[in-house]
């Protein structure tokens, strides 16, 4: 299938520069202090069941709040702006019975996110804006057993995940995402069954979006939640010849560094990376400054370990004005060629020779 203009366009950009990618979406929505009859808005006022905290609703009910946050975000100098989709597939609906209404929050998602994306692009011709349609883990796990008791159980199959994704996809690509991001990737499998649909979706609908991946090391064990290391992480995706490999969430960028060079060692795409602001206090609130974070992760880009980067849970547009000012004169990572050779991946990679 040929590239889109937006794939080649993106592709040229990520030569000329580091890439910024927006910031946290749960942050900034928090600010705004909204009630339950603000998540229900007048479409869903006698909703069934509680919908507060339900923020992928809010491109429904709220959709002036999303643009804005993402306009926030544009302005601080973000080039890739994710998809307020987090959670919107049926499997995750499911806990506010919403599970008929993924599809159209994902149109709706992408085209406030392309209204917006389109806007700065037209004030700034020269620095094009894409939209990344965000794909979320999940609040399920294929790979490990949520009963302690039965380690054979599993509360959910590849092909349910895959349906579920293939209808969430669908949605980002018919609001007009320019790219599909596989994000905060705990279980490799929960995002093999990610990349199967969304490869099956560009088959259906004669498409060919570039494909972002995104895993979380879960904690100081170097290791996502299914076991993997980084390199094997890597190895497992690598069949879906993604834009881009890397890294976000659950760690901030002074944990994360290690592991980011360990994914720019082994990969021959791109690499990116979008660490939370530093880790939760007792309270769960994110205290690392903007200027804490930029000067943290700076060194990445001196060392030459990035393509694209920004932040996750707790940053806001001072956090990503900040690293776009402090990453905007250095040169993008080289993309390495790797030998060829049989690499393959348990919980570590193995590689043949």
């Amino acid at each position: 299938m040929k590239k889109s203009a937006s794939a080649r366009a993106l592709e040229a950009a990520a030569a000329e520069r580091i890439l910024i990618i927006d910031g946290a979406m749960g942050t900034m929505i928090q600010r705004y202090k909204l009630d339950e009859a603000d998540y229900r808005g007048e479409r869903f006022k006698d909703w069934k069941q509680d919908v507060k905290g339900n923020n992928d609703l809010l491109v429904l009910t709220q959709p002036d709040i999303i643009e804005a946050i993402h306009g926030e975000y544009l302005a601080a100098g973000a080039d890739l702006l994710e998809t307020n989709t987090f959670n919107a597939q049926r499997i995750s609906m499911a806990d506010y019975g919403m599970e008929e209404l993924s599809y159209e929050m994902n149109v709706a998602a992408a085209t406030i996110a392309r209204l917006a994306a389109d806007k700065w692009t037209k004030k700034t011709p020269e620095k094009p804006r894409f939209v990344a349609g965000a794909v979320g883990p999940t609040n399920r796990t294929a790979s490990i057993s949520p009963d302690v008791n039965d380690p054979a159980f599993r509360n959910v199959d590849f092909d349910q995940l895959r349906e579920a994704y293939k209808e969430q996809v669908r949605g980002l690509i018919e609001g007009g995402a320019d790219i599909i991001l596989i994000e905060t990737i705990f279980d490799t499998l929960n995002a093999k069954a990610a990349g199967v649909a969304t490869l099956e979706v560009f088959e259906e609908k004669g498409v060919e979006l570039p494909i972002m991946i995104s895993g979380t090391i879960t904690d100081r064990s170097g290791r996502t939640l299914s076991g993997q290391t980084p390199e094997a992480f890597w190895y497992s995706m690598r069949h879906l010849r993604p834009f881009s490999i890397g890294l976000n969430c659950a760690l901030g960028a002074e944990l994360m560094r290690s592991y980011l060079a360990e994914l720019a060692a082994h990969a021959d795409t791109r690499v990116s990376a979008y660490p939370n602001a530093g880790l939760p206090n007792e309270m769960g609130e994110y205290e690392e400054t903007p200027d804490d974070m930029a000067c943290q992760i700076e060194p990445w880009a001196k060392d030459g370990i990035l393509n694209i980067v920004g932040g996750c849970c707790g940053s806001t547009p001072d956090h990503i004005g900040h690293i776009a000012e402090h990453v905007k004169k250095y040169n993008p990572r080289k993309i390495p060629e790797i030998p060829p050779k049989l690499r393959l991946s348990g919980l570590e990679p193995f590689i043949y020779g």
